[in-house]
């Protein structure tokens, strides 16, 4: 009974996501693709350029940051702005074998993974490792980031 009642509330969840997105590709499709837009999104980020970055995220995005708290699109925009500025080596490394992808079916993909973070602070090298999960949603066509949770800071 309960099995039948969860699969009723979820049901028109599904049925109303598959009738605004494509349908998700296969698990080696997707993964080769999420993992292509990872490294896609973060080059734009090593190399600063904000308003290619920008490109990846969804105008509704929600930015979960452990120590940050929320940021919206405008805010995060303004946050990689400043931190370009503040730290201009600053870069981003994908922690090999850390990547996870899961299909989220009639809506895109949820990207799992740590990466590496460096610059130099005070003449030295100041790195850390971090955990995260993205939400990416493919819309008419596009896949972007909608919502980013960043934790273990």
């Amino acid at each position: 009974m309960k099995n039948l009642l969860l699969a009723a509330l979820l049901l028109p969840a599904g049925v109303a996501g598959a009738q605004t997105t494509a349908p998700t590709p296969p698990a080696d499709e997707l993964r080769q693709r999420i993992a292509r837009l990872d490294t896609e999104m973060f080059a734009a980020f090593n190399a600063h350029d904000v308003p290619k970055l920008m490109g990846y995220f969804a105008p509704d995005l929600e930015f979960y940051h452990d120590k940050g708290g929320l940021a919206g699109y405008a805010q995060t925009q303004q946050g990689f702005t400043q931190m370009s500025k503040q730290s201009p080596d600053i870069h981003r490394e994908l922690v090999p074998g850390s990547l996870e992808v899961y299909p989220i079916p009639g809506y895109g993909a949820i990207e799992v993974g740590a990466h590496r973070f460096c610059h130099t602070e005070n003449g030295k090298a100041d790195c850390g490792t971090f955990q995260f999960t993205m939400l990416w949603q493919q819309k008419d066509g596009a896949w972007r980031v909608a919502r980013v949770v960043s934790y273990g800071h």
